[in-house]
Parts: C-alpha cells; sequence; structure tokens
C-alpha cells in the first residue's frame, strides 16, 4: 500500500518596491525595505529582490515611473514572481493601473499588514477588530477589483433605478461595516465593564514596537505563557495577568506592538484593545536595544502614544535583548566621527540613564538577566501610585 502524497503548498515570492522622495534619502528607504521584507516573512512569501526608484513624489498613476515599472515587469516575468509589494499606501486607480502592467498579484504596505493582523487574530474581539479595518481599507478600492466584470449598460430593457454589480457590493460592505462598528460597541462595552471589575489595583501595561520581545518580558514576570514567537505581530489580543512583588499586587497587561507607518485604520479598529494603555497607570516601554534604529523605534511609540492620548504616564524604558548586543570598535588611529554602530553597551547605558533620571533598566528577558533590577523598579513605582489610592494600607510594605 502507497504512502498518501502530501503536498506542501508552495512558498510565493516577492519583491519589494520603494521610492525616495524628498522626506526620505537611501538609507531609510532601505530600513523601511528591510522592515517590509521582514512584514513579509511573517506573512509567509520569501521576499527575493528589491527595486528603488529616486522621485521627487511617488507617480499618482503608478507610484513608480513608467521606465522602472517596466523594469519591475520584465524581472516579474522573468523569476515568475508571485507578488509584488509597495512599501506605501496605493490608491485603487494605483493599484489597477500596476496590476494591468505587471499581471500580478499587488500588495501595499497596509494590505500586507491587515493580512498578518488576519492570520494572527484568534479571539472573536480580535477577528472582528480585523475584518472592520479590511472592509475599511477594501471599501474605496472596490473599483480596482471589479475591472474584470460587465457593467450593467443603458438601453431598452435596461434602463432604470437597477445597481451594477460594484453599487450592490459597496452598499454590501457599507452594511456590513456598519454591523461591525455596532458589534465593537458592544465588546468595548463589555470590556469596560471587565476593566472596571478588577477594582482600584494598579495597572501596568507593556508597549513597544512589534517584535521587541514584550510577551517574553510578560512570561518572565507573571510566570505565564503568553505567546510569543520572533516574528511581526505575534500578540493581537491584550493579555492581563496579577503579579505580586514583596506583597504588592498589580495588574499587567500586554498589548499589540507598533510599527512605522501603522494603518489608521488599524488604530481605530484597536481602539478598545489601546483602551488598556490609555486606562494603565505606569507603562512599561520595551525597547529592543539589539536593532540599529531602536532610537526610531523609540520615538514612533512615543508618537503613537501621543496620537492615543496616553503619554501623560510614568514611563519605565526597558532595554531588552542585550545579549544580542554587539557594536564596531574603532581603532585607536581612526579619526572620524563615532557614530552608534560604534557606541558599546556602556556607552548607551550612561547615556540613556542619564536621559531617563534613572527610570530605565537593560535586561535580556529571554536569558532572564537583570529581571530584579526590573522587579525593584516595577515595586517603587506601583508602590508609589497604591499609597496615593491607600494611604492607609501600610501593612503591605
Amino acid at each position: 500500500m502507497h504512502e498518501p502524497v502530501i503536498t506542501r503548498p508552495k512558498t510565493e515570492t516577492a519583491i519589494l518596491i520603494g521610492v525616495i522622495d524628498d522626506s526620505s534619502d537611501e538609507q531609510l528607504v532601505n530600513e523601511y525595505l528591510d522592515e517590509l521584507a521582514f512584514l513579509a516573512w511573517t506573512a509567509g512569501a520569501l521576499p527575493v529582490g528589491k527595486f528603488i526608484q529616486k522621485l521627487k513624489y511617488p507617480n499618482p498613476r503608478t507610484f513608480v515611473g513608467a521606465g522602472k515599472l517596466r523594469e519591475i515587469r520584465d524581472f516579474v516575468l522573468e523569476h515568475k514572481i508571485d507578488l509584488v509589494i509597495f512599501d506605501d499606501e496605493l490608491s485603487a486607480s494605483q493599484l489597477r493601473n500596476i496590476e494591468k502592467e505587471l499581471n500580478c498579484r499587488i500588495l501595499d504596505r497596509t494590505n500586507l499588514i491587515l493580512d498578518i493582523f488576519a492570520t494572527r487574530a484568534k479571539t472573536a474581539h480580535a477577528k472582528t477588530q480585523v475584518e472592520l479595518a479590511q472592509y475599511q481599507y477594501l471599501l474605496p478600492r472596490l473599483t480596482g477589483m471589479w475591472t474584470h466584470l460587465e457593467r450593467q449598460r443603458g438601453g431598452i430593457g435596461l434602463r432604470g433605478p437597477g445597481e451594477t454589480e460594484i453599487e450592490t457590493d459597496r452598499r454590501v460592505i457599507r452594511d456590513r461595516i456598519a454591523k461591525l462598528k455596532e458589534d465593537l460597541i458592544k465588546i468595548d462595552k463589555q470590556k469596560r465593564t471587565q476593566r472596571q471589575n478588577r477594582g482600584k489595583m494598579v495597572r501596568v501595561a507593556l508597549v513597544g514596537y512589534t517584535n521587541v520581545g514584550k510577551s517574553t518580558l510578560m512570561n518572565v514576570l507573571s510566570k505565564s505563557e503568553v505567546f510569543a514567537e520572533n516574528k511581526l505581530f505575534a500578540t493581537l489580543d491584550t493579555t492581563v495577568r496579577k503579579i505580586i512583588i514583596s506583597n504588592l499586587p498589580f495588574l499587567i497587561s500586554d498589548t499589540v506592538g507598533f510599527i512605522r507607518k501603522l494603518p489608521h485604520s488599524l488604530v481605530e479598529s484597536f481602539k478598545s484593545t489601546l483602551d488598556e494603555v490609555r486606562e494603565s497607570d505606569i507603562l512599561l516601554h520595551i525597547v529592543d536595544i539589539s536593532h540599529p534604529n531602536f532610537e526610531e523605534q523609540v520615538e514612533i511609540v512615543q508618537q503613537t502614544l501621543f496620537e492615543i492620548d496616553a503619554n501623560d504616564k510614568p514611563v519605565i524604558l526597558v532595554f531588552n535583548k542585550i545579549d544580542n548586543f554587539n557594536y564596531v570598535r574603532k581603532d585607536e588611529d581612526d579619526l572620524t566621527s563615532f557614530t552608534r554602530e560604534n557606541l558599546s553597551l556602556d556607552d548607551l547605558k550612561r547615556t540613556w540613564m542619564a536621559r531617563c533620571n534613572g527610570t530605565c533598566v537593560f535586561i535580556s528577558a529571554k536569558n532572564k538577566e537583570n529581571i530584579e533590577d526590573i522587579r525593584d523598579l516595577l515595586y517603587d513605582k506601583v508602590k508609589e501610585i497604591h499609597i496615593q489610592r491607600y494611604p492607609y494600607d501600610d501593612f503591605l510594605y
């Protein structure tokens, strides 16, 4: 008897497209494309190349110029590429024009992030939030998706108030968006009730760029098993755990990671998830210090916190992944200026300790290194708020 043949799905190949405009330079665009490659890999695609063009502003018709588009088309045909992914959001007409020229599937950064969110969503809450964001992305782009269908034409017996297929779909999607918004309002009420039922315990929220180790740190601090993986957006659903340090109880929550160019529709859809951040008492801002552009990631998180009105809370900066940190040691006779790559971990510690007035800590959540330091900082901050809230709770200390 023959063994059944198991056919594995073919890994889709992808190429990445970026534009250097007046607001960026080649190094920055390459960094964006590196992150886009990580997003593509997280979604299950294999990035095999990238194309960059310098333009004053993206072409309103095809994002890149006609010559560059032909170059991309030749590469797609020669290497049988499945996906072409653009690092910026494309309009309906751009999607339609590019797809017609390249004759393969086209994604933009927003669509790719939405796809990852769709595969990561596990609970009904997360699935509803993602579905709403997907429909809000889809609605203005329906025209480009229906070019292969025959439109209803006028004529004898065909004139009148009939709907074209695209108009019918628009109405269906608008109705679905309205229903999802109603569902989210109900879920938001349930979540608010849950948060109120937790009483007045001090609440700590983990925030940070995606893939900096928030869930790993959550596991270490709470001795739980929150899902953690070396991929972008491993966590979508907020997880809340109770922690006790030296008889002092408080709640800690893990939240969705931030990213540059995070689609506005996702921020809106994940409002109730981000309420955990807004309603927390203390923020643990986790930073991957081994990332070459960690300072920019810090700024992106701070900007996102500002946008959701959560930038006025006490913050502890937690520099994670010190086990992965390395730097380029300069030769003694090298007279060129120091760069970020030449700074040692001790140099960065001195810099950030001074900048943060002692409210930062350097750890490795993976190796459980310096975890006591973060526990001590957390205890002091939580105790400060707890005393204000319960001034007669002396027995705890």
